[in-house]
C-alpha cells in the first residue's frame, strides 16, 4: 500500500515535469504504473521505489516514474472515421494547397506508435494519393519510443483495432509477437519531446495529431500545450484532437475531431 504522502509526491513530480494531472485518489492506477518501473529498477514494490525516489531524488528514476504515468492507452486505428477523413479529404486538400511541397505531419504523444503507424499503413496502401507526406512522431517516454521504432507488438496489442488484412499485409510473426515491415517503420521519424518545453525551434507542420493528451493535463499545462501545438501549425494547417479534448477559443472545428485557426477558417469561408 503506497502511503498518501508518496502518492502526493508522484503527483507533484508529474505536474512539475510534464504538466500531468494525477489523481491521488486513484492509488491503484499509480501503483500499477509504478510496479513495472520498480521491478526494472530492482525494488521489491512500488512503494519501496517511491520511498527511495523521495530520499535520493535520482533524476533518471524520476523521469522513469513520470514517463510511466504519462503512457497513453495505445490502439491501432482508434476512431477509424478520423483516419478515413484524413486520408480521403484532409491530406489531399493540404497537398493541393502546398503545391507539390511535402505535407508535414507530426503525431505528438505517440506512445508506442500504434496511431502513427495506422496512418503510415493507410498511406502505404493508398493508390493515387498525389501527396508526398512526411511523418514525424514524438513522445515524452524514451522506452515508448524504443518500442515504437522496433515495431514489435504482442498478440494482445495487434488485436486492439488492427484489421486482419493489415496484419497479414504489413506484419511478420516472430515467435509470439508481430513485427511491422521495415517499409512502414521507415516512413516515420522519431524524437523525444516534452510538450511543456519551448517548441519554438521545432518547425511548422501541416497536420498535427494530439489525441487524448490534453485531458490528462492540469489547466495551466493544457493551455500551454494547446498554444504550442497551435503555433506549430503552418498557415492553413490542421490540428487533430481527441473526441473529449477542449479545443480552446482560437480554434474552429472543420471536421471530425479536426480544427483549424479560427481566423483563417473564417477568412476562407
Amino acid at each position: 500500500m503506497i502511503p498518501p504522502s508518496d502518492l502526493a509526491y508522484i503527483a507533484a513530480l508529474c505536474l512539475e515535469r510534464a504538466g500531468l494531472r494525477v489523481d491521488t485518489e486513484r492509488s491503484y492506477l499509480i501503483e500499477s504504473r509504478m510496479a513495472p518501473v520498480a521491478r526494472r529498477e530492482g525494488y521489491e514494490s512500488a512503494d519501496a521505489f517511491i520511498a527511495a525516489l523521495r530520499n535520493r531524488r535520482d533524476e533518471r528514476q524520476g523521469w522513469a516514474a513520470v514517463e510511466a504515468m504519462a503512457l497513453p492507452e495505445p490502439e491501432f486505428f482508434r476512431d477509424h472515421t478520423v483516419f478515413e477523413h484524413l486520408l480521403g479529404q484532409v491530406l489531399p486538400d493540404l497537398a493541393r494547397a502546398r503545391g507539390g511541397e511535402p505535407v508535414r505531419v507530426w503525431h505528438t504523444a505517440c506512445g508506442t506508435g500504434q496511431e502513427v503507424y495506422s496512418l503510415a499503413m493507410m498511406l502505404a496502401d493508398t493508390q493515387g494519393l498525389e501527396a508526398r507526406v512526411e511523418l514525424f512522431a514524438s513522445d515524452l517516454s524514451e522506452r515508448a519510443l524504443e518500442k515504437a521504432q522496433a515495431g514489435l507488438y504482442s498478440q494482445f496489442e495487434v488485436q486492439r483495432g488492427l484489421p486482419a488484412r493489415m496484419l497479414v499485409r504489413h506484419f511478420e510473426k516472430v515467435g509470439e509477437s508481430f513485427v511491422l515491415s521495415p517499409r512502414v517503420r521507415q516512413m516515420v521519424r522519431w524524437r523525444r519531446v516534452n510538450l511543456m518545453d519551448d517548441l519554438g525551434g521545432g518547425g511548422q507542420f501541416d497536420l498535427v495529431l494530439c489525441r487524448g493528451l490534453l485531458g490528462q493535463l492540469a489547466p495551466q499545462a493544457h493551455d500551454r500545450v494547446l498554444g504550442q501545438l497551435t503555433a506549430a501549425l503552418a498557415p492553413g494547417g490542421r490540428l487533430v484532437l481527441g473526441a473529449k479534448d477542449r479545443p480552446g477559443e482560437t480554434l474552429a472545428r472543420v471536421g471530425p475531431c479536426l480544427y483549424g485557426d479560427r481566423g483563417a477558417v473564417r477568412s476562407a469561408a
